[in-house]
């Protein structure tokens, strides 16, 4: 059975940018409420060797700019990877999918069996577009968007340390 390449990827990008974009209001909001400032939030890492939230956003965005972009055979936008506030994080996730949306099925559909190059450190691979959509661009989306970006969890995280450090009461200010 064929599958549409179009809605496997650019619904799925836009409907998961904007309930992003939705969490970011709450996150800014409950730093404006809790007197907490934004860039604590932002640059906050849940582990130490993980990127910081805002770079996690950006790698985000990367991920629906090159699958459709790459599908299409279109140029990908890029943007200068140095946002620092909520707004400027909301207003690159806005670009991100008016750039998705703009595509349309005909630009998308029918690209399943032509091939890509993939370039990783340890070689190259070959994949043909629904295997690359499917089995790498798509789970790398969704990895980033599900697991790494649960926004509430760098707030609990950071209420645990405080906890964990006797002082609970400033947890989040």
């Amino acid at each position: 059975m064929t599958i549409s390449m179009y809605k496997t990827s650019v619904p799925i990008f836009v409907q998961f940018l904007t309930s992003m974009s939705a969490v970011l209001d709450k996150a800014a909001a409950h730093c404006e409420a809790k007197k907490i400032e934004p860039a604590t939030l932002l640059n906050m890492r849940l582990y130490p060797d993980m990127f910081p939230l805002v770079r996690q956003l950006r790698a985000v965005t990367d991920h629906a700019i090159s699958g459709t972009a790459r599908l299409a055979g279109a140029e990908l936008i890029t943007f200068p990877n140095n946002e620092a506030s909520f707004p400027e994080v909301k207003d690159r996730i806005a670009k991100t999918i008016d750039f998705v949306k703009s595509f349309k099925p005909q630009q998308i559909n029918g690209t399943e069996d032509k091939e890509i190059l993939v370039k990783f450190s340890t070689g190259e691979r070959k994949f043909n577009w629904q295997t690359f959509l499917l089995n790498f661009r798509l789970p790398k989306f969704l990895f980033s968007r599900h697991h790494r970006l649960r926004h509430p969890a760098p707030l609990r995280h950071r209420a645990r340390q405080a906890r964990l450090h006797g002082n609970a009461g400033n947890a989040l200010e």
